[in-house]
């Protein structure tokens, strides 16, 4: 399917190249200019993070999972912190006490949890204006509230008893229940507090950044056993590239489906651009979020909810559990396709009054 995805991404840089050579005639050609401006929004928002991976993980080794263990949890939860493909599946597996909880916590929680915490909030955050960000605030509190139940959907499907996917996710479950209930009481307290938790992310990047670019140029790491830049670069580029691809086909898609979309926008509230940002999150979340700027607020905020469990359902995370471990493919995508759904639901049900925050409609 990864592979299938990445012709699909071929072909669209190739319609949407063409097309800006002749002219931008059909409109693919901004799209294609588009995907590759995103690439250094992208990259200052991500770059440093994945710098410090190793430091990040060599620090809950030795600080966190002493009180793990304390607690009678399993330290591989800790792995899910980090994103499925910037270390999470990895640490998860040094840190695991079973083999199973490995699995579980690398792929399900990192593919989830990890990745809206280390990829989603910073990159979107970056990319989207000022007065959109309240809006994918709260999209992203919404779905971080349903997420236990993507968890517990996807450890069920990794073989662990029910039991055991509450005791060793109740950090986690705890954290959204709460996130749950102060969207409920207290909105704006909420949404600015996740405001200052995502100015607190970019500063680790930023430093992450200056020390990754200190290393390069001098030879000198200010922060330990550093990734180097030009690596986190690489992978950052990768995701460029495939933007070259992503937003003409995301166009294309909306053009073609452009009639089921307006009956879709219909039922649920929400314009063209929202629905079609929901088929595009689940190959890349990138495109998704670039495309936010032309929904309507309650699309926003539903399209924000359903990345935190539904985004590269189908292309990345898919393709990476295929290449480590490809029995758990199935439960990767049932967790990731059912919080999604779960998320984007409960964002239509808390956005039926008008949206309160500050945004465009």
């Amino acid at each position: 399917m990864n592979t299938i995805m990445m012709w699909i991404m071929a072909a669209g840089a190739v319609l949407g190249g063409t097309d800006r050579i002749l002219g931008n005639r059909l409109g693919f050609g901004k799209r294609f200019e588009e995907g590759f401006m995103l690439l250094g929004a992208t990259a200052l928002s991500m770059t440093g993070i994945i710098c410090l991976a190793p430091v990040l993980a060599d620090f809950l080794e030795r600080v966190a999972a002493p009180l793990w263990l304390a607690a009678g949890l399993d330290p591989a939860t800790l792995g899910g912190i980090l994103a499925i493909d910037m270390g999470g599946y990895q640490l998860a597996g040094e840190l695991a006490r079973k083999s199973a909880m490995a699995s579980y916590a690398g792929l399900v929680i990192g593919a989830t949890f990890g990745c809206t915490i280390t990829f989603t909030i910073p990159v979107g955050m970056g990319m989207l204006e000022q007065e959109d960000r309240p809006l994918f605030a709260r999209g992203i509190l919404t779905g971080l509230g349903v997420m236990p139940l993507a968890l517990l959907v996807g450890g069920l499907f990794c073989g662990l008893r029910v039991s055991t996917v509450l005791l060793q996710s109740l950090p986690i479950f705890l954290l959204s229940f709460l996130l749950m209930a102060g969207i409920g009481r207290f909105q704006e307290k909420m949404i600015r507090g996740f405001g200052w938790f995502a100015g607190a992310i970019r500063i680790l990047t930023t430093i992450g950044l200056i020390a990754g670019a200190v290393r390069y140029m001098t030879g000198v790491s200010l922060a330990g056993d550093l990734a180097p830049i030009e690596e986190a670069m690489g992978v950052v580029s990768s995701i460029g590239i495939v933007m070259l691809g992503s937003l003409p086909v995301a166009e294309l898609l909306k053009r073609m489906l452009g009639r089921p979309l307006r009956w879709a926008g219909k039922v649920t509230g929400m314009n063209e651009t929202s629905i079609a940002g929901l088929l595009i999150g689940i190959v890349s979340p990138v495109p998704a979020m670039a495309m936010m700027r032309d929904m309507d607020d309650r699309g926003k905020i539903v399209n924000a909810a359903f990345l935190v469990c539904g985004a590269s359902a189908l292309a990345a995370h898919m393709g990476f559990t295929f290449g480590t471990e490809p029995d758990m493919v199935v439960p990767l995508l049932v967790s990731k396709l059912i919080g999604g759904a779960a998320a984007a639901i409960a964002a239509l049900i808390v956005t039926k009054k008008p949206v309160a925050v500050s945004g465009r409609r």
